[in-house]
């Protein structure tokens, strides 16, 4: 009986380590990706539920990172917070914070704004980032004596001064411009795939590498490829930037060095001299490239789908959103 019974209990521990050997064999690992200085490690399982599960919901957005290290991430039914570490701090979800495509983050007298272009709610909006008050709306501008037409604002950026940059990527491609207190100053653009227009101006930043900084426009389906523009603060071209990149959505900027999502599935890091200097995550599947419709139980780590929002924090890191039905955001950890 004794001889039996340690024959038992072997063989038990021998299936539970065998079974333990297994689950550490699934477990989802770390994959690097990138080169160089810009080389950096995905951290899986970033930002989901205790359950595993994403806590966003459907997400069409960005990603903007308050001074404090908050993550704040943008989905169709509002705004999430997370710590660095992944874990929801509070959020913003209601009418008011719904549907924005594009986010901004400023300090002013001490105090952190964020500014929001609402595509589907035809709006910019500036709110505070403490407690998701809103101060400031900015609707289409009548006194643009422009003719009415629909109103699909896709990003939104501040220059130095406070003047406020609208761009109606999703209609009529003119970028409108306020000053800090909302009221219409000037606009420019118009649709088209000559040097000088947008076909789609969807992304947009302040570029603070030059100076003075130029705003740093995403032309994502411009004719034969997507490109990179600079205008300057009056609205004047001043220069293409790069050209041949896919569908490029958005665009954020940390010392001389610039993220730029494309929907087809990666993120290109540019430097100062707008060289690419790495591509992250691309997707090689042209099913799940640029689709909005890939369930989290087929996201694969280190690849992305229809990438569209980027922001860097203070050490360096990526913080990425994909444009998903199911909610993804991606945190790539900076290798030193």
């Amino acid at each position: 009986m004794n001889k039996l019974f340690k024959f038992l209990t072997i063989s038990a521990l021998l299936s539970q380590l065998s079974l333990t050997g297994r689950a550490d064999e699934t477990q989802t690992k770390p994959v690097r990706m990138g080169c160089g200085i810009m080389t950096f490690d995905t951290v899986p399982g970033w930002g989901l539920g205790d359950e595993g599960k994403s806590v966003l919901g459907a997400t069409h957005g960005g990603v903007v990172i308050d001074k404090e290290g908050s993550i704040y991430v943008s989905a169709n039914k509002g705004v999430v917070v997370f710590s660095p570490e992944g874990k929801v701090i509070r959020s913003y979800v209601d009418k008011q914070h719904s549907n924005m495509h594009d986010m901004e983050i400023r300090e002013e007298d001490g105090t952190e704004y964020i500014y929001a272009a609402r595509n589907m709610d035809r709006e910019g909006i500036k709110f505070r980032a403490s407690d998701g008050e809103v101060v400031l709306q900015l609707p289409f501008p009548k006194d643009s004596k422009l003719s009415p037409f629909q109103f699909n604002p896709t990003a939104i950026t501040v220059a130095p001064n406070g003047d406020i940059y609208l761009s109606d990527g999703y209609a009529s491609n003119v970028i409108f411009r306020f000053d800090r207190s909302g009221k219409y100053l000037s606009h420019f653009g118009d649709k088209g795939n000559d040097l000088k227009q947008f076909n789609t101006a969807h992304g947009m930043t302040l570029d603070s590498r030059y100076d003075p900084p130029r705003l740093l426009i995403c032309d994502r389906n411009h004719k034969p490829k997507g490109r990179l523009l600079h205008y300057d603060l009056d609205g004047k071209f001043v220069e293409e930037v790069v050209t041949g990149l896919g569908m490029p959505t958005s665009v954020a900027v940390q010392g001389d060095y610039v993220s730029v999502p494309d929907l087809h599935g990666r993120v290109v890091i540019l430097d100062k001299s707008n060289t690419i200097m790495a591509v992250l995550g691309y997707n090689a599947d042209p099913k799940k490239r640029g689709a909005h419709g890939v369930k989290q139980a087929d996201w694969i780590e280190g690849v992305f789908s229809g990438t569209h929002g980027s922001y860097w924090d203070k050490d360096g890191n990526l913080y990425v959103q994909d444009w998903n039905v199911d909610g993804r955001i991606i945190k790539l950890v900076r290798v030193k």
